[in-house]
Formats: C-alpha cells, structure tokens, sequence
C-alpha cells in the first residue's frame, strides 16, 4: 500500500505535476502504484506496449537506444528523482521506442494509461500541467543534440556533470555537491557520445584539476560554476 503524504510529495517533485491542483493531485493519488525495481533491472524494452507514466521516486534509471547489432546502445538520458518516463508510449498508444534500465535500486509510482486518459478527460488542471512539462523536456532534448553537435567531448562532459549536479536538491550555488554515482565509465561514456577510454582519461584530467573529486561511490563537485564554464570554452 502506498504511503498517501509520501506520494503526494513525489508527485508535488514531478515536473509534469507541477501544475496540478489539489483537486487532480487527489485524483492522481488514487491511481497510483508503486514499483520497486533491482540495478539493472529492466522497466521495459524497446516495443514493449506504451501503457503506463512512471515517475522517480528514488534511485535512477537510464533511457537506452539499443544498437542495431550486439554492441553498446547510445544512453538517451538519465533520470532520477521526480523525473519521469514512458509518457510518449502513454499518450499516443505506440510501443517504447527505448529500453529503460535501473542503474540502482529504484522505486517508482506507476499512473496506468487507463487511469491518466480518464483524469486527462476529467481534470483540467492535468492538461495543462502536461503540456507545460512536455514543452520543457522538449527544450532539454533540444539542448542535448545541440550539446551533441556543437560541443567537442570534454565540454559534453563538463557539462553533463555540471547539470547532474546543479539538479541535486542540495544543489546552492558556490557550495560543494555530492552526487550519488552508480555510473559506469561506458555508461557515462554513452550520455555525452564518447569512448569509455575517451571519458577515463577526461575524468582523471578534471579530478587533477579540483574540478570533481571521487569518494568510494560518490561523485563530489567542488563548485558546479567551475564545470559550467568548462563547458562553455
């Protein structure tokens, strides 16, 4: 059974609900489920039916297109904490045009397409809310091929550290961040378009310049500005 105020503040985190009354708060509430899922477990594979919205409630999960042959799929995005994915497949019908995979434990909150379409229909607030939030991972898909096409590798870097880090709850300007960092190197290789050698050496180069710092498995980001002005060299 699921926690009512611990839903209602992940919801109240998820951008796509960000602008949702209480009245369709309450109404996304009583659809809800909640799905726990293992590191590297797959939530769904490319094809799969497009029948539900899941929102991050803790731990991460990464968007992979998968290669054509046997090799290393390109990482679309990574997701953690009130992100959400699956809402394409959700709204038009289609199957997944991803795999999603935990990069951690993770748990989520599942809105089933049934569930959303009725309070889509019902709930005013919803749509637009929805509206608002798919213009803005428009935006930041825009902002990644920009990255992809215009920025060479250690700027790509700099800068996927930089947003993971400036997205922290903990994140204030000019202070430390300590990121959780289930990535592998291939991983973090796939999210910016290089080779893992490629990112090995780039990672050890900005840890020689106290621009990030490992601790065991966390990521530490002295001043997030720094890696920021990195990337716009």
């Amino acid at each position: 059974m699921i926690d009512e105020g611990f839903a209602r503040e992940a919801l109240e985190r998820c951008v796509l609900f960000q602008h949702v009354d209480v009245q369709g708060l309450d109404a996304c509430l009583a659809c809800l489920r909640l799905r726990r899922f293992k590191r590297e477990e797959t939530v769904f594979h490319q094809g799969d039916p497009g029948d539900a919205l899941y929102i991050v409630v803790s731990g991460s999960v990464k968007v992979v297109l998968p290669a054509p042959d046997t090799g290393e799929g390109a990482i679309l995005a990574t997701l953690g904490r009130g992100q959400f994915f699956g809402e394409l497949a959700m709204l038009d019908g289609q199957p997944h045009s991803a795999d999603v995979v935990a990069l951690e434990p993770t748990e989520t909150l599942v809105l089933g397409r049934a569930d959303f379409e009725r309070l889509f229909e019902s709930e005013p607030s919803i749509r637009r809310s929805l509206v608002l939030a798919l213009a803005r991972e428009l935006r930041r898909l825009t902002d990644h091929v920009e990255a992809l096409h215009f920025l060479d590798l250690p700027q790509r870097l700099a800068q996927r550290i930089a947003e993971l880090a400036l997205a922290s709850p903990d994140a204030l300007p000019g202070t430390e961040v300590r990121l959780d960092w289930p990535f592998t190197q291939a991983e973090l290789a796939g999210m910016v378009g290089g080779s893992r050698e490629s990112v090995n050496r780039l990672l050890a180069d900005f840890v020689a310049r106290g621009l990030i710092r490992f601790e065991r498995d966390t990521l530490v980001v002295p001043d997030a500005g720094r890696l920021t002005q990195e990337a716009r060299r």
